[in-house]
């Protein structure tokens, strides 16, 4: 189980450095995905 937790985290930190090459990217990664929660959070009450 400890093993496919740390895949999963690898995998993860991979395509986020991969998908954002600037640190303003990366801003508007973690902004969009706040959003997500968010909207997600208004749809579900």
């Amino acid at each position: 189980m400890k093993q496919l937790i740390a895949l999963f985290t690898l995998v993860a930190a991979v395509a986020t450095i991969a998908g954002c090459n600037t640190m303003a990217g990366a801003g508007e990664d973690v902004s969009a995905g706040g959003h997500a929660v968010t909207n997600g959070a208004e749809q579900a009450k």
